[in-house]
């Protein structure tokens, strides 16, 4: 009962990523909005790999797909392909502090962008705009925010 109950809590914050994803937002604010459902699948799959991997991945990338209204797939394959990333490097990741952690979180939000412009590039090319890095830059300087509200909340059921 207690792994539902820990695994719950996961389901449960990627679904609120989700919210936060794809609720509407003004203007600039719509612009600079981070990938939320990467960053939390990023700190789940470092926090307890045995739990979140590529499928939990490839799973809520497609319901990103079918919330955000892509072309199915795009988000699948560049949540895949970084949670793999994570997955192995985790335990040394796990002993960098915030700050190295935060450029690697860039790395990994900047490889899911270029993917994304990517595929969006086959279907109609386009020149790449400004404003593809802001999502990328917000979401790194998220990361300390994510990392200390998820980890509260993973650590949460062990103080009971």
């Amino acid at each position: 009962m207690n792994n539902y109950y820990g695994f719950g809590r996961i389901i449960l914050t990627i679904v609120l990523a989700m919210s936060l994803r794809i609720a509407p937002m003004p203007g600039i604010m719509a612009m600079i909005n981070p990938d939320w459902v990467l960053l939390s699948l990023i700190y789940w799959s470092l926090a307890v790999p045995e739990r979140v991997g590529i499928f939990h991945a490839w799973a809520f990338g497609l319901l990103t797909d079918v919330l955000m209204g892509k072309l199915f797939g795009q988000y699948a394959l560049a949540y895949s392909l970084v949670i793999y990333l994570c997955l192995k490097l985790h335990k040394r990741l796990r002993q960098f502090p915030l700050i190295q952690q935060g450029l690697f979180i860039f790395f990994c939000l900047l490889l899911s962008q270029l993917l994304l412009f990517w595929i969006k590039n086959l279907q109609h090319p386009s020149q790449l705009h400004p404003s593809f890095w802001l999502p990328v830059i917000t979401g790194t300087l998220c990361w300390p925010l994510v990392y200390t509200t998820l980890r509260f909340v993973r650590l949460a059921r062990r103080a009971k």
